[in-house]
């Protein structure tokens, strides 16, 4: 299996075991913050260019 799959499934996992112990609010609150979280790290990568700056 390659790291892409295994990456996914790691995911999966996580993400089936996150909805077991909490509510659907506090799911929806966690997705949001991993989305900016996310945002934020692409800004940053995007503003170091291609030599890392």
């Amino acid at each position: 299996m390659n790291n892409a799959c295994t990456n996914l499934f790691f995911l999966s996992s996580l993400a089936c075991k996150l909805s077991e112990c909490l509510s659907a609010d506090e799911l929806s609150v966690l997705a949001a913050d991993l989305v900016a979280l996310s945002d934020m790290i692409n800004a940053i990568l995007a503003r170091q260019g291609p030599c890392g700056d």
